[in-house]
């Protein structure tokens, strides 16, 4: 019985080692098809079991796709309608028709989502357009990281990786910012940039968000104060590297890859990178200013315009232009330490082209982040709540720049003198600025 028991116990052996071989192999075909077509077996997306690697997140505003025709700007978390994520990117509006989100887990996953890509409305004529593409969030999936492909099933490995944006929405951290789109052209405007920060400050702004591309030597010195002082913060915008770009907003003007510098796309992303940081958020250009006329800056301004309209989420304020080339005959004031500074004095120029009846007006705007889905430079295109023109008897937008009216003789235009209402203050506060950040000795120097 021994022996007989010893000979049946070596011969188990391997049978017992083939059912646990077995057993295995059962379980991992199992847990394979659960993963792949779900424990009901039906069919569902893949979830790749891929870490993210280190080096590939990035936190760069530029990102070219394999495909080569879509630039990725920024994804956001949105759940305004559903937990989604938006993202900001600018693609060609013919050659991209389909896009992915890839959705890092916190259980490790990868899962892919088709997302669906909205072209805005306001190409005008270029090839490329901005858009924004939303992403539906998997359940149970918790991602705090996405990535994007034309693919739903691509190699991860080599694929740039973006930190989801917005995830917290804990209170408005200011009041009002101020989000200047785009920064070209070796930028060297030094007086008049310094007089418009300066009244940004002055009507309540605590944030200005400047979208960077070139500016010269001396402005770099500037943006470095209000960088240390905090008041600006620069958003790096190296477009030119990856697309053909016009200083132009149409294409019949200039016939390259996107107008103005992707200024439409560096807007939507202002308007979600502030979404819950800002109660407001402004849309204007370092030349242009939003003037109240009733009240004493743009908190009472808002808290009366938005008393009249409580569903508004986008205020437009008429653009009157301020002839930089015609000058006012004399100035009650002295600012002559200004005269070695290139720019333009503001102070100087008080003659406005009138309101042309019938055409366009180039209206700047306010809005309520949390409100806009779509905006374009001069008007939202998709928003939650209403879009209202504000009348020019309250505020207007102060646009201190050359001709507009081109064919409009001197003698047409209309003095005003609403910016020397500012006078003593902001004369005191350039002063300052000018002598905190050594400008201009270091002009003498350029």
């Amino acid at each position: 019985m021994i022996i007989y028991g010893k000979n049946v116990g070596s011969a188990a052996g391997p049978f017992v080692l083939l059912f646990i071989f077995g057993l295995s192999l059962t379980s991992y075909y199992w847990k394979r098809s659960a993963t792949q077509y779900g424990t009901d077996g039906q069919t569902s997306k893949p979830e790749l079991s891929r870490s993210i690697r280190r080096s590939q997140i990035t936190d760069d505003t530029f990102t070219q796709l394999e495909d080569k025709y879509s630039f990725i700007i920024a994804p956001y978390f949105d759940n305004r309608s559903a937990p989604s994520v938006r993202v900001i990117i600018i693609v060609h509006h013919e050659k991209v028709k389909e896009l992915y989100c890839l959705f890092f887990c916190q259980t490790d996953n990868v899962i892919p989502v088709r997302g669906q890509l909205n072209l805005h409305s306001d190409r005008f004529g270029f090839p490329y357009v901005t858009a924004d593409l939303l992403c539906s969030e998997p359940q149970d999936c918790y991602p705090q990281y996405v990535s994007l492909h034309t693919s739903p099933e691509p190699n991860l490995v080599q694929l740039p990786v973006f930190k989801i944006k917005n995830r917290s929405s804990e209170g408005t951290s200011v009041e009002f910012t101020v989000c200047i789109s785009t920064m070209f052209g070796s930028y060297n405007n030094i007086l008049q940039f310094i007089q418009s920060i300066e009244m940004y400050k002055m009507l309540g702004a605590q944030r200005v968000v400047i979208y960077k591309n070139s500016c010269s030597q001396l402005m770099e010195q500037v943006l470095r104060y209000y960088i240390s002082e905090g008041t600006v913060e620069i958003v790096p915008w190296p477009i030119h590297l990856y697309l053909n770009v016009s200083h132009y907003w149409h294409h019949s003007m200039d016939a390259k890859d996107i107008g103005y510098y992707g200024q439409t796309a560096a807007l939507n992303d202002c308007i979600y990178r502030n979404m819950y940081r800002s109660k407001y958020v402004l849309l204007n250009d370092p030349d242009e200013v939003i003037l109240p006329l009733k009240d004493a800056d743009w908190k009472s301004l808002m808290q009366r315009l938005q008393e009249k309209n409580p569903s508004a989420g986008a205020f437009q304020f008429d653009n009157y232009v301020f002839r930089n080339n015609v000058f006012a005959p004399s100035v009650p004031f002295n600012f002559s330490s200004w005269d070695s500074l290139p720019g333009v004095n503001m102070f100087l120029h008080i003659h406005k082209e009138p309101i042309q009846k019938g055409s366009f007006n180039n209206r700047k705007m306010v809005v309520d982040p949390r409100k806009v889905i779509q905006t374009s430079v001069h008007s939202v295109l998709k928003i939650n709540g209403e879009s209202v023109e504000v009348p020019n008897g309250d505020a207007i937008t102060f646009h201190c720049r050359r001709p507009e009216w081109k064919d409009l003789p001197e003698k047409s235009l209309v003095q005003d003198t609403v910016l020397w209402r500012y006078n003593t203050t902001l004369i005191a506060n350039v002063n300052k600025v000018l002598q905190k950040s050594n400008i201009l000795k270091a002009n003498t120097k350029v």
